[in-house]
């Protein structure tokens, strides 16, 4: 027997508490979205069973009985679409996560902006921000929430590329010193690509000037994917370290908190050169 594609199940006695309480959470802020219990939801079947009672009770008019029927059908994805997206978030949760902190108002605006997402990778990355907030309430700003909602699939397959070149710098800090070097160019970050993650609000693009991280002490270590570097500064106090042509938002910074990728091969030793030619002495731990 094929499985009903318009259920989602999520079996309560499977999950750890932060699990259930998100959910306890979801539902407190927008209604009753799953059932107690094994969690289920059979939207298509009610809603069938919707109209079917609209039917025997009144006699609609062609239009208004297509009007209902495309009602309960775009009703229907998007509930389905929000049980999928916090089905994918369960395994993305903390064993001290905070499901309870989460403002109701917050959860709301979410789930607005999500319920029409239907693709398999966009609803992961929308599980990853829910999980995040649940993890840590406070992590996602509503800014961002708008910012992810009018991201295309390519935008974050982007971004995600931008992520192979972030290091971390007091924070998260990619790294794009010219983004013409085919270091770049391999990934497919260009002009055009960080022109336009400027454009949706992620980063501000100069590509004819440059930023820098001020008032840095002798000696600082920073990191590439877990790997420590150590720079020495010439003098005691008060250092600028290059940090290439891009700085994230806030909404940058917040997403690629949940953007999963692998770091570039060769890119500690490219950007080694870049900062020792500022004088600055690079030594990988």
């Amino acid at each position: 027997m094929s499985q009903d594609k318009s259920l989602v199940k999520i079996d309560v006695g499977d999950l750890a508490a932060p699990a259930t309480e998100l959910i306890k959470k979801i539902s407190e802020a927008l209604g009753e979205i799953f059932k107690p219990g094994q969690i289920r939801r059979i939207a298509k079947a009610e809603a069938d069973a919707a109209i079917i009672r609209a039917f025997a009770k009144i006699k609609i008019q062609e239009l208004q009985r297509r009007a209902l029927k495309r009602f309960v059908q775009e009703e229907t994805r998007k509930q389905l679409n929000i049980e999928n997206i916090t089905a994918k978030a369960v395994p993305e949760l903390s064993a001290t996560a905070n499901p309870k902190g989460v403002e109701n108002d917050w959860i709301m605006h979410f789930f607005d902006k999500c319920k029409i997402i239907s693709d398999e990778d966009m609803q992961k990355l929308w599980a990853k921000i829910l999980a995040g907030e649940a993890n840590v309430p406070g992590s996602f700003s509503k800014r961002t929430i708008e910012v992810v909602s009018l991201m295309s699939k390519n935008d974050a397959n982007s971004f995600e590329k931008l992520c192979k070149f972030s290091w971390k710098i007091v924070d998260d800090c990619p790294l794009v010193f010219n983004y013409d070097n085919r270091i770049y160019e391999e990934e497919g970050i260009g002009f055009d690509v960080l022109t336009h993650l400027d454009s949706i609000g992620l980063l501000t693009f100069a590509h004819l000037a440059g930023f820098v991280r001020k008032e840095l002490s002798k000696t600082i270590i920073v990191s590439y994917f877990g790997k420590d570097v150590k720079l020495e500064f010439q003098k005691e106090k008060d250092n600028e370290l290059l940090i290439g042509q891009i700085l994230l938002s806030q909404a940058g910074r917040e997403l690629i908190s949940v953007c999963k990728t692998q770091p570039k091969e060769g890119f500690i030793d490219y950007v080694k050169g870049k900062w020792e030619a500022e004088h600055v002495v690079v030594n990988i731990l």
